[in-house]
């Protein structure tokens, strides 16, 4: 049976006041959310994306992978769109959510705005995700290079993501070829933005998930730490089944910031 075993570190960054960055690492669920900057109470848009996806999860049947990541992104928008109604200091709320989820067959990954995930096969690294950005349309588009977009002074323009408008997001969803032995990455644009793909890499060999995990944070507060840095490792093992708990990062920790948490275990299957 497939799952994870995962690790790691959410950090408000040597910037910001608060950290709008929430993370959950657990043996079948691991995902990172980040609070649009600019929005209003992007760690409650983070930490009930979080929530929303974790409960979920919890009592989801096999082989619905991706069906699961699809309803945490629309239950996930109605759920900003009631906070947004309840408290108008809320409006305009957002996050990305990039999400892996297994079910001890099939490992899914479900993606909306600028966190990403990585592959780490046999020491190589691999971008699993595309980031929903302005400037990664103009690299599609051969208008910029990799190397310019990481420069360009509006790289941190989403063109998608969770938030409270009329309409819900399309997340990019995948079902993720992995096996034993693979390591799997998830971060938040305050890593990914400061540290490039190679250095991620390096840090990623190293055998110890927690540690590797901490290195990285740790490369992007050298780099300045201004933003928010969440990055998770997630290592693919075969293994029994083991209660699916996990560790809460970032704004999740504070469960006081999640919009109705009682609403989420009211959704049918669908």
């Amino acid at each position: 049976m497939l799952r994870f075993v995962s690790a790691g570190r959410s950090d408000v960054g040597l910037v910001r006041a608060n950290n709008e960055d929430s993370g959950f690492a657990g043996p079948y669920l691991c995902l990172v959310a980040d609070g649009v900057g600019g929005a209003a109470a992007g760690e409650v848009a983070s930490a009930t994306a979080a929530y929303v996806a974790t409960a979920l999860s919890m009592a989801e049947p096999p082989g619905r992978v991706l069906e699961l990541l699809e309803r945490a992104v629309r239950f996930t928008h109605e759920q900003l769109r009631a906070g947004s109604r309840a408290d108008p200091h809320r409006v305009g709320m957002g996050t990305t959510l990039t999400a892996l989820y297994t079910d001890g067959t099939t490992v899914g990954l479900g993606h909306v705005g600028d966190s990403r995930c990585y592959l780490l096969r046999d020491g190589e690294l691999r971008q699993l995700t595309r980031d929903h950005t302005y400037v990664q349309t103009l690299v599609d588009a051969g208008v910029l290079s990799p190397a310019e977009a990481r420069r360009h002074p509006r790289k941190n323009i989403v063109t998608q993501a969770l938030d409270d408008g009329e309409r819900a997001a399309v997340p990019d969803l995948t079902v993720v070829d992995v096996r034993p032995g693979d390591r799997l990455a998830l971060c938040s644009d305050g890593l990914s933005d400061l540290v490039e793909d190679g250095r991620i890499a390096v840090a990623l060999r190293h055998p110890d998930p927690q540690l590797a995990a901490g290195r990285l944070v740790d490369a992007a507060l050298r780099a300045g730490g201004s933003d928010n840095v969440t990055c998770l490792v997630a290592d693919v093992v075969d293994a029994p089944r083991v209660v699916p708990d996990g560790r809460h990062l970032g704004a999740f920790a504070d469960p006081f910031l999640v919009v109705d948490p009682a609403a989420v275990h009211a959704t049918p299957a669908g």
